[in-house]
């Protein structure tokens, strides 16, 4: 079960901190199993110390997970080492969320002006330009390089760059909110150089996923790690065929075929999992030839062991159908395994080619419920840059839960 236990700067509806140490009590005495998951480090200006103690002075055993503290993990994301030989020997955290201006303070700034390294501050956005002006007043050079980071480590990172005397008014233009960190001192000098993340080709953009739930993550994984900010919107659902005896007399006689044919990863997983609950495996495929139609299917085929005999250079169904073309298909004996709701097109090509063809649906496609309204949030809510389609079904799925969106498609078609 998750639960959501966020908090937002000056958001009334933010949970508490005395709810959350409630409830974990209350779930401990219900002998439940806890993951209580921070950003970054739980004891650094994570409150961490505050949740372990209230948990310790009720007698509750737990154990302290460390993390990659924002301070450190945020600025290497934006290319700005905390410490490096000549510029930085040392680096203060300090919380930026405390008023500078009130009477009594925690943090003495005029020794935070004295520091001639590397001042990380958390949660110091609204506060930035009274801390400015404090470690100005108390000598801190008004040049000292600024750096304030806005989502780091994610592909939704912002990085406005700056002096001392200028960041406030930089950060006022580029509109930046929290949740940001800041970072003083002479290593941000290295951030031109070192930006690796914000050099990734697909850096800044936004990028939809309609693929089914269980491959998109896989897609998504894949774009993440070229910098895309991706969002997941299965166009498609994966479900197994409940009536499965065409299939399982096809298995049966599966030496009287000359070919079996697979269009997609899915039809490979649905078949080798049949072949599991049958108590067979990939023996009986000894006297038959495989074709796939793409590097997706291959490799599937290939976490079984198994090496397709052909695989199109073009990974598209008529692409497919060339490459068969050329192997003689003529009273061959061809099995496909498919979809319910794939076109007969390679059916139709294989027959007129002079093989003799059987199909069998493997697996359904169906269409998620409440597509319509989970596009409208998604369009409403984000820009997008690029939408992924793995498939015909995809693409249809997508454009026609635009068109009959009355909030919507009319703006968009």
């Amino acid at each position: 079960k998750l639960i959501y236990v966020g908090k937002k700067g000056g958001d009334p509806n933010s949970t508490s901190q005395e709810s959350i140490e409630s409830l974990l009590l209350e779930l401990v005495r219900k002998d439940k199993r806890i993951v209580r998951l921070k950003g970054g480090d739980p004891f650094v200006f994570g409150r961490g110390g505050e949740e372990a103690l209230f948990l310790a002075e009720h007698g509750i055993r737990f154990e302290i997970v460390p993390g990659i503290t924002a301070g450190i993990a945020a600025p290497a994301y934006s290319g700005i080492p905390v410490t490096h030989r000549g510029m930085a020997a040392e680096v203060t955290f300090i919380t930026g969320h405390e008023d500078p201006t009130k009477d009594q303070q925690d943090i003495s700034w005029k020794a935070v002006a004295e520091l001639s390294g590397t001042v990380v501050l958390f949660m110091g956005v609204k506060t930035l330009p009274e801390i400015s002006s404090l470690l100005i007043r108390y000598g801190k050079r008004a040049s000292t390089p600024v750096s304030v980071i806005r989502w780091g480590s994610t592909a939704q990172q912002q990085v406005v760059s700056g002096t001392l005397a200028s960041i406030s008014e930089e950060v006022k233009k580029a509109k930046l909110t929290p949740p940001a960190l800041t970072v003083i001192g002479e290593v941000n000098r290295l951030r031109s150089k070192l930006k690796w993340f914000e050099e990734k080709p697909l850096f800044g953009k936004t990028v939809l996923v309609t693929r089914a739930r269980k491959q998109a993550s896989q897609l998504g994984d894949w774009l993440e790690s070229l910098g895309a900010h991706v969002l997941e919107l299965p166009t498609i659902e994966i479900s197994p065929i409940k009536n499965n005896s065409n299939l399982d007399r096809a298995i049966e006689k599966i030496k009287n075929y000359d070919w079996l044919v697979f269009t997609s990863e899915n039809g490979v997983e649905a078949f080798f999992e049949r072949l599991k609950k049958l108590k067979k495996d990939s023996r009986i495929l000894s006297t038959v030839r495989i074709a796939a139609i793409g590097p997706g299917t291959k490799a599937k085929l290939n976490s079984y062991l198994i090496e397709p005999n052909l695989v199109p250079k073009t990974f598209t169904t008529e692409g497919l159908i060339r490459t068969l073309e050329k192997v003689k298909p003529s009273k061959k004996r061809f099995l496909l395994l498919r979809t319910n709701i794939a076109p007969d097109l390679l059916n139709r090509s294989l027959k007129k080619f002079g093989a003799e063809v059987s199909e069998i649906p493997i697996y359904k496609t169906e269409k998620p419920k409440n597509l319509i309204g989970k596009t409208r949030e998604i369009m409403q809510n984000h820009s997008i840059d690029y939408v992924t389609f793995t498939s015909s079904s995809t693409a249809e799925n997508f454009f026609n839960s635009l068109r009959n969106d009355r909030h919507l498609g009319a703006k968009i078609l």
